[in-house]
């Protein structure tokens, strides 16, 4: 945690023309840096805020909140992005010349000190996904410090019990990039970017089972006493779903959480889905899944049909639409 509170009164000052206020505190000024198109107010997870002008010094945590970024041009706009380095490859990317032009800034967790060091004026980042009371960093504690933040709308909380998620995970992806082309004055490129995703979309629905021949897919996270797994408002539900799967952890009104190895075994996948990321290789996930007596009767199991799929094409990023494509010629494929 930050010790240096002096250093704080100087930026408030120095990031006092960032811009956003919450809409309605006072008066909406004149136009900021772009011109006509600025002030603007837009609602983040429930909350609106109006911009002056658009951000320039924006810290992002994880790959999949930077990718938004880079997708929509915004390396620019970066003071840099926070990420550990066990989130799969960066250079196969559209948009990997992001990468190069902007700062890794460090493989930990984010933290307070590193967002001031950073001189940043918006952090982009979300619950548990960088923000999170146990640690400090929030967004309200960001604000006393005179810096902005933007909540990644997959993490939006939903009123149960810290729950997250507000809208379908692909939905979420389609707000963010259209509320950031509205804070950043690139709402063209942003909806270019959803007609592209749609177009994907349309493509791999073709090519995806339906009816009776959607397989029952379950999303393994990790954990072995209890797995973390996908509810209905994090990416695995929308990309299961649009892949033509039928996500057997939909009625959980949740985006990543833990159940049950009973309630796996009950509801029976014919494919098993593994997020690739962390210590624990895939492959070390698909020994466990392969060896652990409970599930030795589920169908995944028994036909061998485990699927691995990168964390960033798990978690709210610009490779959804591709992890849809992916799936989708796997599960016509298996012919389940």
């Amino acid at each position: 945690m930050i010790r240096r509170l002096a250093l704080v009164g100087a930026l408030v000052l120095s990031l006092a023309g960032c811009g956003a206020r919450v809409a309605g505190d006072g008066d909406r000024g004149g136009a900021g840096s772009g011109g006509g198109h600025y002030p603007v107010t837009i609602t983040n997870c429930g909350q609106e805020k109006t911009f002056d002008r658009a951000p320039r010094r924006v810290v992002t945590n994880d790959v999949g909140i930077t990718e938004i970024m880079f997708a929509l041009g915004l390396a620019d706009h970066m003071a840099g992005y926070v990420m550990p380095d066990d989130k799969g490859d960066l250079d196969g990317v559209p948009w990997k010349d992001g990468y190069r032009r902007t700062t890794w800034l460090s493989k930990e967790r984010i933290t307070r000190e590193l967002v001031l060091d950073a001189r940043a004026d918006l952090v982009f980042a979300g619950w548990n996904y960088g923000f999170s009371e146990e640690t400090g960093l929030t967004p309200a504690a960001l604000d006393r410090l005179g810096i902005d933040s933007y909540l990644l709308t997959e993490s939006c909380r939903n009123g149960r019990n810290g729950a997250r998620g507000v809208m379908s995970p692909l939905d979420a992806l389609y707000t963010d990039l259209r509320t950031l082309g509205k804070i950043f004055d690139v709402e063209e490129r942003a909806e270019k970017l959803i007609g592209g995703f749609e177009e994907q979309l349309a493509q791999a629905a073709a090519r995806a089972p339906r009816g009776k021949d959607r397989p029952r897919v379950f999303l393994y996270d990790d954990g072995r006493d209890k797995p973390l797994t996908s509810g209905r408002y994090a990416g695995p539900h929308d990309i299961i779903t649009r892949a033509g799967g039928d996500h057997i952890m939909k009625d959980l009104e949740d985006s990543w959480t833990t159940v049950g190895w009973e309630t796996v075994v009950e509801r029976d996948p014919e494919v098993i889905v593994i997020n690739d990321y962390g210590d624990t290789t895939a492959e070390q996930k698909r020994a466990f899944l392969k060896s652990y007596p409970p599930l030795a009767g589920v169908s995944a199991i028994r036909n061998d049909r485990i699927f691995v799929l990168q964390y960033v094409d798990l978690v709210e990023s610009p490779r959804n639409p591709a992890a849809v494509a992916t799936l989708a010629s796997y599960l016509g494929r298996t012919g389940s």
